[in-house]
């Protein structure tokens, strides 16, 4: 059998893979301990810059794996899979500190959706779908979306999404900032590669700062914030990325950064 989820890491990049495209990449409990096991993998390894989440086959990922699901409903184990799987799949995804890029290459709905949001940057092919799913079989929002995609699209539209769940082809989901980079399909994977390889090439604590002061910025004061840039910038001040970057920008050359 196939592995679920392919990892793979090179030149400071992790590429993370679903990688189940007969079921349109739909988790099962397999996937999504894989999806989840990697993402730690690539948090811990220092080795790695930057991370690349995608997929195989014609879908990026259309969250729960229902036929799976339909074993355990009515169990205590029923939903069980938000607090062990989804939960920290997502807190991994978003705490990363490193950059994530989504490269959606087909529908992303469900948790698929919610992984997309938790990125930091997503290329979306031009081919590609977006759905909230939940409401159409009866959910709430899991996967980080309740409080992703206010943050993305607005409050009301939110609401909108995910009480009227619809698909969202790649064009209106680059207008409502759902997709920060829209390519042709057949270009996703090189366009997805060239992003995240910039990424894993920059200078990697000063992004783990900026994504800690964005997420503590959406939740907190202006004075709050404020301090967290003061405690923030200090640190990455005293890395080594930051001298390299002064001395090379006095030189009028381009850095290259260490990664620390």
């Amino acid at each position: 059998m196939a592995d679920t989820v392919l990892y793979e890491v090179a030149d400071g990049l992790a590429t993370i893979t679903i990688n189940r495209p007969d079921a349109m990449n739909a988790m099962n409990t397999a996937a999504k301990i894989d999806l989840r096991d990697s993402l730690v993998a690539a948090a811990e390894d220092t080795a790695v810059r930057a991370v690349l989440l995608t997929a195989t086959g014609k879908a990026f990922c259309v969250g729960q794996d229902l036929k799976e699901h339909l074993s355990v409903l009515g169990t205590e184990h029923t939903m069980s899979t938000v607090r062990e799987h989804y939960n920290p799949i997502v807190r991994a995804i978003a705490g990363m500190p490193k950059p994530v890029v989504a490269g959606v290459n087909g529908v992303a709905a469900g948790a698929g959706l919610g992984f997309a949001l938790a990125a930091d940057y997503r290329v979306v092919a031009d081919t590609a779908t977006f759905n909230t799913s939940f409401a159409g079989v009866a959910l709430t929002a899991d996967s980080g979306v309740s409080w992703t995609l206010p943050r993305v699209v607005g409050p009301g539209r939110a609401a909108d999404l995910l009480l009227f769940p619809r698909s969202i082809g790649a064009r209106e989901a680059y207008e409502l900032g759902i997709a920060s980079k829209l390519v042709p399909a057949a270009d996703l994977a090189a366009e997805a590669g060239a992003v995240a390889r910039t990424l894993a090439q920059g200078p990697t604590l000063a992004y783990a700062a900026l994504k800690r002061s964005l997420a503590y910025g959406a939740s907190h004061s202006l004075d709050e914030a404020l301090e967290k840039e003061d405690e923030l910038q200090t640190k990455a001040g005293a890395s080594e990325d930051h001298g390299i970057a002064v001395q090379a920008f006095l030189a009028k050359e381009k850095p290259k950064y260490l990664g620390r």
